[in-house]
């Protein structure tokens, strides 16, 4: 094991980030059946969040940055179908526009089940590009926080996110998908330079979030989004991120990106020639993970534009 490693692994704290019992758990269903586990964390009485994730990964992976909203804010937490607490589904049907159509039956559930309130959307890469598409064509929230979102308003932007979307698609048909234990995954993760600004501890967090134990009498652990999942919506990345209209939402938005200059984050949330129409901010020295590295400071930002649009 390599040094860097040995370090690396010294720094992370399993037990740093415990999760919760919900303090409620119910079922929305897409069209088609399909059940999406709703979770309810933080305080009833205050203003309502709503929370989803990115490609691959699980609501309950940022903890660290969500476990910081618990005393202000009513939290509901879901994964997008075959993600997280979801069963495995039907791979044909994986895509953005079910997505997009699931958002719709979870914003209902959330109202028929914990009560009608407004409901803010705070959604990481692929959620808030599903949250976009949402958006454009009815009103299921009154405001929407969008981290790191693909969106491409011109040719140059089109051309890098079909090419990124090509590459990552690739890289998920070859991840490795079974594993003897959790910490393999955690292993892996910290060999990774586009994961070394995490927390510590976070690394650990996102492996027992998005690995379950093998079915059927197997032995070991498997990705909870099988890796043709993560690499079918990959490839979907180009044509979503054209279709994203960010400009002509239903709700205030706010764009808080990654570095732009930094190292492994995301193309550009947005074209810089549109940072002036848009209420764009990025978070200095973060990738596209940046809640799990920076969490403070993106709440911070956050807060900001909750407070000057009367929403908090």
């Amino acid at each position: 094991m390599s040094e860097r490693l040995k370090g690396a692994e010294s720094r992370q704290d399993s037990s740093r980030w415990r999760l919760p019992e919900p303090l409620g758990v119910c079922e929305a269903h897409g069209s088609d059946g399909t059940p999406i586990i709703l979770r309810r964390h933080g305080n009833p009485e205050g203003p309502r969040l709503v929370l989803s994730h990115a490609n691959g990964l699980a609501a309950d992976a940022y903890y660290p940055f969500w476990s910081l909203l618990c005393d202000r804010f009513d939290l509901v937490l879901y994964d997008l179908r075959n993600h997280g607490w979801n069963p495995v589904g039907d791979l044909r049907r994986h895509n953005i526009l079910t997505f997009v159509r699931d958002n719709s039956s979870v914003v209902r559930a959330i109202d028929r089940y914990f009560g009608v309130k407004p409901k803010i959307g705070v959604f990481h890469s692929l959620s808030a590009v599903t949250a976009v598409l949402q958006s454009v064509a009815e009103k299921g929230f009154s405001a929407l926080v969008l981290f790191d979102p693909a969106t491409c308003t011109n040719a140059r932007e089109s051309q890098d996110i079909q090419k990124m979307s090509s590459l990552m698609s690739e890289k998920a048909r070859k991840r490795q998908d079974r594993f003897e234990r959790c910490e393999e995954l955690t292993e892996r993760l910290l060999r990774s330079r586009a994961f070394e600004r995490l927390l510590p501890g976070t690394a650990d967090l996102i492996a027992r979030t998005t690995l379950r134990r093998v079915a059927d009498g197997g032995t070991g652990y498997q990705l909870r989004c099988p890796r043709e999942y993560e690499a079918q919506v990959f490839k979907e990345l180009y044509s979503s991120a054209e279709a994203a209209d960010i400009k002509h939402l239903t709700c205030p938005a706010k764009i808080i990106g990654a570095d732009p200059t930094a190292p492994f984050s995301f193309l550009p949330s947005v074209e810089l020639s549109d940072m002036v129409a848009l209420d764009y901010d990025f978070v200095p020295e973060t990738t596209h993970f940046l809640q799990l590295e920076r969490p403070q400071d993106c709440i911070d930002l956050m807060l900001g534009f909750l407070e000057d649009c009367k929403l908090e």
